[in-house]
């Protein structure tokens, strides 16, 4: 087509799709167009802040690797990532809450009561709860992978003092959905701001910070899968989460236990005479069909 202005680039766009295109692979390449495309109308878009964006985008690729994704990154600091797991929640159902860019795969086995913490410093936390559904019912033998930063900040994949597998396990809750587990008490910890998306934190004055949390995926036959985080009640980033993946349901109370209280059951039961924390938080599983 000859005539295509800044004004009717869009329809021109969409016109050229195909008659055999997916229906909704259209839908979203013509909305994102018509966004991208209104954007740069709006805005009065420069050749140099276009290249600019270009670079960021090459420079975002150049420093994703399997264990650091800087789009997904991009995605959370933008609120992307966020919106999407709220529109995709269910009401009743635990929320969803980011994946983020550090979950390993295939974590080991943690058996119901295990430990995670291992030999690393920190206050021990006792973590409780039960899988259910929607109508208060346990949920048997789901399957919960979980994941959180060592006491310096850092998941596994950042350090190359740890263990691939620290702090992940994946645990098979009981007859009864119940799930239990140690481990050392969450830090806050900032988001790497090294790369591009630190160019963007930097740019909107906003802070790299996250609030301490405890990463679940959490899995049954008959419900949706659920990816969540759990925050503890006293952090000092709870309202200022930098990928803004706080919720009110996912926030929780670390409630402190005196020395010589630990009880019976667990992978470190006669083990810790310290004080500890200890939380219950339940999990709610939506049906697959909702």
């Amino acid at each position: 087509m000859r005539s295509v202005t800044k004004d009717n680039i869009t329809e021109v766009f969409a016109a050229y799709f195909g008659d055999d295109t997916d229906p909704r692979t259209r839908e979203l390449l013509i909305a994102l167009a018509q966004h991208v495309h209104d954007f740069c109308r709006e805005t009065n878009l420069t050749h140099d802040e276009w290249r600019k964006g270009l670079e960021f985008l090459e420079w975002a690729g150049r420093i994703t690797s399997p264990e650091r994704n800087e789009f997904v990154l991009l995605s959370d600091v933008l609120g992307m990532s966020s919106l999407v797991d709220m529109q995709h929640s269910v009401d009743g159902a635990t929320s969803s809450s980011v994946l983020g860019p550090f979950h390993v795969s295939n974590p080991p086995p943690l058996a119901v009561g295990g430990d995670m913490k291992r030999d690393f410093e920190g206050e021990v936390l006792l973590v409780e709860g039960t899988v259910r559904d929607m109508d208060g019912n346990p949920i048997p033998h789901a399957k919960i992978d979980i994941w959180q930063t060592a006491p310096n900040g850092m998941y596994s994949s950042q350090d190359p003092d740890q263990d691939l597998h620290s702090f992940h396990g994946l645990m098979t809750a009981d007859a009864d959905g119940r799930y239990a587990f140690t481990t050392v008490r969450p830090v806050s910890y900032t988001v790497p701001d090294d790369g591009p998306v630190g160019e963007i934190l930097r740019a909107a004055g906003r802070h790299p910070w996250r609030p301490s949390h405890l990463h679940y995926i959490v899995s049954s036959p008959g419900y949706r899968t659920l990816v969540t985080e759990v925050f503890p009640d006293d952090d000092p980033y709870l309202d200022q989460d930098t990928v803004f993946g706080v919720r009110d349901d996912l926030v929780m109370h670390y409630v402190p236990q005196p020395a010589g209280s630990f009880p019976d059951g667990f992978a470190l039961s006669g083990q810790v005479t310290e004080a500890y924390s200890r939380v219950d938080f339940d999990l709610v599983l939506a049906p697959e069909e909702t």
